[in-house]
């Protein structure tokens, strides 16, 4: 049996991952939970699996659960990354939101650990050291977006100098077919109607920015050790193709099936095994057609800025993150406009001198002074920890 720990149990992706094990329990068990505050949550999920340990970030209600259950609840940043070393886990799946997740990622691979990450931020922030410490440990690190699950199974058991390049799939977002003028007027509210898939405020927003795709290409950099020149990015609006790859053959391999996160999480959890699966099983003729179509980096100018800080390496990508974060939030309390995002993370990246090669303290003390420099520009709070 594999015993799991779950960082963001409350979210989106948590949820689904719960989910997944509720219907496989012969071959998993819960280690250990963690979420940001939601403990009314957490508590049923510490019932129902007969949790001993969590993590809560917000100390107050880390006392209020611990009060209500008996267990021991860790606090805080240093709790969660004590979580993510906990001995009788075999595997961390990090669906935390934000950068608060990279310290516990690189803790659990420090303490052995294979990770089923979730959180972008890790390998947009801090890839090259993460997928380095992954080497060393000889952890493996294994893909929970349904873009990088679909690369990694076509990829799977192929000669990767035979790879011409990755296709990166998505809907395009809430706003794909909103006229480019109308733009500056949507609201969160609006963005927040994402047309296929059921995912957290941040990621839906980052949808529909397209910034979450321009993260997707830094991460299958990172993950499949591919050139940014052969990482391509394809608007598919039905969202059945989940990504492809092209080789020198001119043959494309893709992998399909309904949005369903409940998939990705399986096949990450179950790997290299499959199991049966809840989701219903594809049917084509019932689809009818698949549409692309390539991305207008005119209306969403933030792929483009993601690729360019991906390719600049170094301290950039943190910086695009992290003020991509601060700005989503400011969007999300109402603070600023849509397009408001993307003019921000430009001015965030044209203000930095990016250096080469960074070490995690470096990241993760330029990550904090971002933010909090733009908090400040935008009176908002700490942005979230998810």
């Amino acid at each position: 049996m594999k015993r799991i720990t779950i960082l963001g149990c409350t979210g989106s992706i948590g949820l689904q991952t719960l989910d997944v094990i509720r219907r496989n329990r012969n071959d998993f068990a819960v280690a250990g939970l963690c979420c940001h505050s939601s403990i009314d949550i957490m508590e049923r999920q510490i019932a129902e699996f007969g949790v001993t340990l969590a993590a809560v970030f917000d100390e107050d209600r880390a006392r209020e659960l611990r009060r209500r259950t008996g267990i021991e609840v860790l606090t805080g940043l240093e709790g969660i990354i004590e979580l993510a070393e906990l001995d009788r886990a075999d595997m961390v799946l990090n669906a935390l939101v934000g950068s608060i997740g990279i310290l516990p990622t690189e803790a659990a691979i420090r303490s052995g650990k294979d990770v089923a990450l979730a959180n972008k931020e890790t390998l947009v922030s801090a890839g090259d050291i993460i997928m380095a410490r992954a080497r060393e440990k000889g952890v493996s690190i294994l893909p929970v977006d349904s873009e990088h699950s679909a690369l990694f199974q076509c990829l799977n058991g192929e000669n990767h100098k035979a790879v011409r390049r990755l296709l990166l799939t998505c809907s395009g977002g809430a706003f794909r077919d909103t006229p480019h003028e109308e733009l500056q007027h949507m609201t969160a509210e609006d963005a927040l109607k994402h047309p296929s898939w059921n995912m957290g405020p941040k990621i839906t927003v980052d949808s529909a920015t397209l910034m979450n795709k321009g993260f997707e290409v830094i991460e299958a950099r990172m993950l499949f050790d591919t050139d940014y020149d052969a990482i391509d990015v394809v608007i598919h609006p039905q969202s059945i193709i989940h990504s492809l790859v092209e080789f020198v053959d001119n043959s494309v391999l893709a992998q399909l099936g309904y949005p369903d996160m409940r998939l990705p999480i399986q096949y990450a959890l179950t790997y290299p095994e499959r199991t049966s699966a809840e989701p219903a099983p594809l049917d084509l003729a019932a689809l009818g057609a698949l549409t692309f179509r390539s991305p207008d980096l005119d209306r969403f100018p933030c792929l483009a800025y993601a690729i360019e800080a991906g390719k600049t390496g170094g301290t950039m990508p943190c910086v695009l993150n992290a003020a991509n974060e601060a700005a989503v939030q400011a969007f999300l309390a109402g603070r600023i406009g849509f397009m408001d995002i993307a003019a921000l993370v430009r001015e965030a990246l044209d203000g930095h001198a990016p250096s080469a090669r960074p070490d995690l303290d470096e990241i993760i003390e330029l990550d904090l002074r971002i933010k909090r420099v733009m908090a400040e520009k935008l009176q908002v709070g700490d942005p979230c920890h998810g």
